[in-house]
This record gives C-alpha cells, structure tokens and sequence, in this order.
C-alpha cells in the first residue's frame, strides 16, 4: 500500500468519523427526549440508554390534563396558513424584485430583508397595540398577521434570487404569445419552482411551528394557544414537582410532524436549497 492510498483511507476515515459525530450530535437530544419519556417517576434521573419498563403515562396525560390535541391543531392551522400567504407574497414580490427593472430595487430587498433583522421584542409592543386595535387578540388570526413578519422577508429573498436566474428565452417567448406577467409568473415560472417553493415554504413552516414569543403574547386561554406555548405551560402535580416526562412527551409529539414532512418533501427540499446556493 503506498503513501497516497493509506493517505485517501485516512482521510476517508476522518471523514466518516466526523460525519458520525455530528449526527450523533444533531440525534441524540431527539432520542434522550424520546427514552424521557418512557419513564415515570425516579426513572427518570437514571442515566440507563433505553428504559427498563417503558411506558406511555406520560403521553396520555398530556392529553388528558390539558387541550393538547386543539394545541396541536392551532399550530397546524397557523402555519399552514402563515406559509400559504407568506409564498402568496413573497412569489408576487420576487417576480417584481427579479425580473422587473425599477430605480432603487436592490435597495428595496436589502430593506426587506433588513425588517426580518429585527429582533421580535424591538416590534411586541407596537405589535400588540396593532392587533387590539384589528380585534384579532386571542384570535389564531393574529399568530398568522405578527408571523408574516418574520417569514416574508426571507422567502422573498430566495425566491427571488431563483426567479432572478431563470432562462430569460421563457419569459420572452411568453410575452411573444401574448401573456401577461400574472400568466408568466403562475404558468411559465411557478411550475419551474416546486423544489424553490418547498424548500422555502418548509423553512416558514418550522419557524411558525417553533414561534414563542408572539404566541405567548398574543393569546391568552388554552383552547388558543400553540404548542410551544403549551409545553412551557404544563405543570406537575404540584408546584415543587417538575413535569420532565410529561414534557419530553409533548415535545417528541410535536416534532414528530416535523420530521415527517421533511422526510416526504426531502428531496425537493434539497433540490431548491442547492438550487438557490448554485444560483446565488
């Protein structure tokens, strides 16, 4: 074996080895959280890799004390419609901010892209003064308007760079048959997008799934509020006991849809991510 060839194995080796870590880095607060809570009562404090006798105690009372189920469906219902009007907005404004020529538009999506910089607290107040004044507080309707905030921004960034890069022969072979720029952008460019849309439109969802701040502001009974906002809110049988199963099971619950929507869409996933670095 010569140098070189001990030298690629070497490498490779290292390679696997440090791909190794990280997923076990990446996995192992989802697996510690998943053997959590199959545990009750002392178990818990055992540091054991897999429980002696699982057991699903803790799932069930997290539905039992509380509206968990409606918890978890007011966060479907908020993040799906945030993704729904956040792509809505963002495709519109990408095809403006790509392909149409104006004096001032890179400044205008450096703005744009400057509001998601914010942090959340700068814009509670002003926020929370707004949506009294719609009628929308402990309304989901309020989740959906404060979470376009934070999500438009940065869909209509990658949309546009992808749409900004998109063979311009399309485009002017529409115009040539008579289309208008809605007809271009939804028949030409938006079948050309899915792997763009899923990607970005799976990065709005998780940001909307995973929101705190505005969730716990903006709602105030249990039947309204999000799932983030309900795990922090359980509570154990009394004030000096801590919930830790209770609240590994409503965490591995909720982050359960997660990976599978990831899993389903992977590959369109990956697909508009490379696109969007390869075209960037």
């Amino acid at each position: 074996m010569t140098m070189r060839m001990l030298r690629r194995r070497l490498i490779s080796l290292a390679r696997l080895v440090l791909v190794a870590l990280v997923v076990l880095y990446a996995l192992f607060p989802f697996y510690w959280a998943v053997v959590s809570s199959l545990k009750t009562g002392p178990a818990l404090f055992d540091v054991a890799l897999l429980p002696l006798h699982p057991s699903f105690d803790n799932y069930v009372a997290v539905f039992r004390d509380q509206p968990f189920a409606r918890n978890i469906l007011n966060s479907f219902v908020v993040a799906l419609s945030t993704v729904a009007l956040a792509l809505a907005l963002a495709l519109t404004a990408a095809y403006a901010l790509g392909r149409v020529a104006f004096r001032g538009r890179s400044l205008l999506l450096i703005v744009v892209l400057g509001v998601s910089m914010f942090p959340q607290v700068a814009v509670l107040s002003g926020l929370f003064d707004l949506i009294r004044a719609l009628g929308l507080y402990n309304n989901l309707m309020a989740l959906t308007f404060s979470y376009l905030i934070f999500t438009v921004p940065f869909t209509t960034w990658i949309l546009t760079t992808f749409i900004r890069d998109l063979p311009r022969d399309l485009e002017e072979a529409a115009i040539v048959d008579g289309a208008t720029p809605w007809i271009t952008l939804t028949r030409v460019f938006l079948p050309l997008m899915g792997p763009a849309m899923a990607a970005t439109g799976m990065l709005a969802f998780m940001v909307a799934w995973n929101e705190f701040l505005f969730a716990l502001t903006f709602t105030l009974t249990n039947d309204m509020r999000t799932v983030p906002v309900a795990i922090a809110l359980i509570t154990g049988a009394s004030q000096y006991e801590l919930p830790w199963g209770k609240i590994m099971a409503a965490s591995v619950t909720v982050t359960a849809p997660l990976v599978i929507l990831v899993l389903v869409f992977q590959r369109r996933i990956v697909s508009g991510l490379m696109a969007g670095a390869i075209k960037g």
